[in-house]
């Protein structure tokens, strides 16, 4: 990573108040999003933070499954708002942050101090950026979705660190691509609804159906597909406010004992927006695509007429052809980018410093003073025979030598 500036330190990163949604306001009408479908896992689609703020000021006061749910924080250089970041956990572990979004105002910025100083928006971006990686201290890996024709941004979080990990296609099927997939009968005979007795399943599929470097960058587990009580009422009431609504099952192999095919249905009652679909299948069952897309198709005709948006990585080739046969239109491409944050761990210090030898074998040392042990002499044995009688020991002579020396009264002692 490389160092910032020194002209950034006088630029303030602060938690955002509420005074600060009027200046917010006019940083996103500087710096618009790109409107983009919100059917992928990556990309959520962020709420409005005056309309929200409120709730999700009462939801960081105390510890819940959604304190997290949105971080907000502003760059702040001479009492003026400069730049805001959103973040957001990904995982249920908080071990994966996402950047939601990055807003900096497009024109430099300068400082009043003696010696004219300027400010990029890479700089103010960056900051925030940094910020976020180094105080969200259980967050190991970070990952962001970006449009591919957005240069700006692309540049920004290549200056951080952030490298490609997948490219995703966003697809549209119109109405009449739908009732033309509904006509067919889908041959699912062991579709099954989505339960939280069922996660386990839902996890070996989802682990199976993306490759190893995603999976470890997404670091999923069971409690990621299970639905507590308080998460069910915040969806029912997030159904309510939007006019959604939540249809979801997977399709089980009975001799396998495992799930091959998942889908989930974002509806919309009222017709105000397009559905959105998340599916997942197996690699090894991409005949499941035909049969998932007609069982879709069919749950939607009691709905008004809209058309669904459906999103599909670059690592899963099976699912861009079908969409591609059925005449389904490309309406969006995103890059997906992932970092890690290993840099956390102090590297400032060497090793080897400060390791003393006594300290790390501990469990060599003895742990009292050895005694000393008898030294036992062994007879001589030779072998006789029977009629001759077994010879008596004899002193070695050097031995005689010394016990007449220690009984002669008379010898001088060499010591003196």
């Amino acid at each position: 990573m490389s160092r910032l500036p020194q002209k950034t330190a006088s630029v303030v990163i602060r938690p955002v108040q509420y005074r600060d949604l009027d200046a917010i306001d006019q940083l996103a009408q500087q710096s618009p999003e790109i409107n983009l479908p919100h059917c992928s896992t990556v990309r959520e689609k962020t709420v409005s933070l005056r309309n929200w703020y409120g709730v999700l000021k009462v939801l960081s006061l105390f510890p819940n499954p959604f304190q997290s749910l949105s971080c907000v924080h502003v760059a702040e250089l001479n009492q003026k708002i400069q730049g805001m970041i959103r973040v957001s956990p990904f995982n249920r572990t908080g071990s994966t942050w996402r950047v939601d979004r990055v807003m900096v105002t497009p024109a430099i910025v300068e400082s009043d101090q003696a010696e004219a100083q300027v400010l990029t928006k890479v700089d103010v971006g960056s900051l925030l950026i940094r910020f976020c990686l180094e105080r969200i201290w259980q967050a190991r890996t970070w990952v962001l979705e970006i449009d591919v024709n957005d240069k700006s941004a692309l540049d920004l979080y290549r200056h951080n660190g952030f490298q490609p990990l997948a490219n995703m296609t966003y697809w549209s099927i119109s109405t009449e691509q739908l009732q033309t997939l509904a006509e067919r009968e889908p041959d699912l005979p062991n579709l099954l609804p989505v339960s939280n007795a069922d996660a386990q399943l839902l996890y070996q599929l989802d682990t199976m159906a993306m490759p190893p470097l995603v999976r470890q960058v997404f670091d999923r587990h069971i409690q990621d597909f299970k639905t507590s009580v308080f998460g069910s009422l915040v969806e029912w009431a997030k159904q309510i406010l939007t006019r959604t609504e939540v249809v979801s099952g997977y399709v089980f192999e009975p001799q396998r004992k495992a799930a091959i095919g998942y889908f989930q249905l974002r509806l919309s009652r009222d017709g105000s927006q397009p559905h959105t679909a998340q599916l997942t299948v197996n690699p090894a069952y991409t005949w499941l695509y035909p049969e998932l897309m007609a069982q879709m198709a069919r749950i939607m005709q009691d709905l008004p007429a809209q058309e669904l948006q459906i999103a599909s990585p670059d690592y899963q080739p099976e699912r861009e052809g079908y969409l591609d046969s059925i005449g389904a239109e490309r309406i969006g491409h995103t890059l997906l980018m992932s970092r890690s944050v290993w840099h956390k761990v102090r590297e400032t210090k060497s090793i080897a410093e400060g390791l003393q030898l006594a300290e790390m074998l501990q469990g060599l040392q003895p742990t009292r003073k050895p005694v000393p042990g008898r030294i036992s002499m062994m007879k001589s044995t030779k072998i006789t025979s029977p009629d001759q009688p077994e010879p008596k020991s004899e002193t070695p002579k050097n031995v005689q030598e010394l016990l007449k020396m220690a009984q002669d009264p008379h010898r001088e002692d060499p010591c003196c």
